[in-house]
């Protein structure tokens, strides 16, 4: 027989009966998450009463439960619960229900999730869980949440990065002072050798330096290339976190692995007030790099004439 005529009659067949059921539920799916995204409760109930997945997923495997939780629907999160959703679904991503819910800083969605059983120990693709999303947004209503809970501070994501790591970066002390009450190790290093106290200097974190610090944070601690906080600090001109560094016995003439100093990184970035600093701190002038400059030498190829007047005077 030939396909054409057959063709032509299924064809027909749709419009006279409708398109399939699996084209016609794949639509009550659609509307059900655009429901919950909206937190229509009462269009939600009609959708699932009629047949749609509570649990069914678009191209990036986001549910309806999903959506709800970015959308801060509570009620919404609290019904489709309810009706039977899957608390622990993964995206592509791997993100779930809870890391949204914290990402986004919804502590009452967060709480029901973890009642209804979410894994505080799932990871999304980069290696973060719930307890280094919210310590990395300074979320600390959830950060103690999560602890009190059970979540790891310890955890690193695919950098070797802790909780307290990113909430270092991101200058949040009093994050950094609940992990520190959950007995975090403050010396433990990413995967390029830097501590907690190194990434808050390195970005200008004057209230974590300071926070870590009084929690006895080895302010001599040294990276991968041997750079310890004071000396990225200085390559960054972070002059008040240079300062607090020195006045807690930060070593201002320790070399990394090519013999640059504090100094010689000051006089590179032109960060002279930094330079005169160091110097008052007993910062060595007369040490050599592994190529053999010295911090004057080094400010004459940059052409830093007032470096160079501070160094030589010495």
């Amino acid at each position: 027989m030939n396909a054409r005529p057959i063709f032509s009659i299924l064809c027909l067949l749709t419009l006279l009966i409708g398109p399939p059921a699996w084209s016609r539920a794949a639509d009550s799916d659609k509307e059900l998450r655009l429901a919950a995204a909206i937190g229509d409760d009462e269009a939600i109930e009609k959708f699932l009463d009629a047949g749609a997945n509570v649990n069914a997923a678009n191209q990036f495997n986001k549910t309806a439960l999903m959506m709800a939780v970015e959308n801060d629907n509570l009620d919404t999160v609290t019904l489709l619960l309810a009706r039977g959703a899957d608390v622990n679904a993964h995206t592509v991503a791997n993100c779930t229900a809870l890391t949204f819910a914290t990402e986004n800083g919804h502590r009452g969605i967060t709480a029901l999730l973890i009642e209804r059983g979410a894994n505080l120990h799932d990871r999304t693709r980069a290696g973060w869980d719930a307890l280094t999303i919210a310590a990395r947004y300074g979320f600390t209503d959830i950060v103690d949440q999560l602890l009190h809970r059970g979540a790891n501070p310890k955890t690193a994501d695919k950098k070797g990065r802790t909780a307290m790591m990113h909430a270092a970066e991101k200058g949040h002390p009093e994050v950094i002072e609940r992990l520190l009450t959950a007995h975090t190790d403050r010396e433990v290093k990413d995967k390029e050798g830097a501590t907690a106290l190194i990434i808050a200097a390195r970005e200008g974190q004057r209230t974590v330096v300071a926070a870590l610090i009084r929690h006895g944070a080895d302010v001599n601690a040294k990276d991968k290339l041997g750079a310890t906080a004071l000396i990225w600090a200085a390559s960054q001109g972070h002059t008040q976190v240079a300062e607090q560094l020195l006045a807690n016995g930060a070593d201002p003439n320790h070399q990394d692995v090519d013999g640059i100093t504090a100094l010689m990184e000051a006089v590179t970035t032109g960060h002279n007030g930094l330079v005169e600093i160091l110097m008052t701190h007993h910062a060595d002038p007369t040490l050599k790099e592994k190529q053999g400059r010295t911090a004057a030498d080094i400010a004459k190829r940059k052409n830093n004439d007032k470096a160079f007047a501070l160094l030589v005077r010495r």
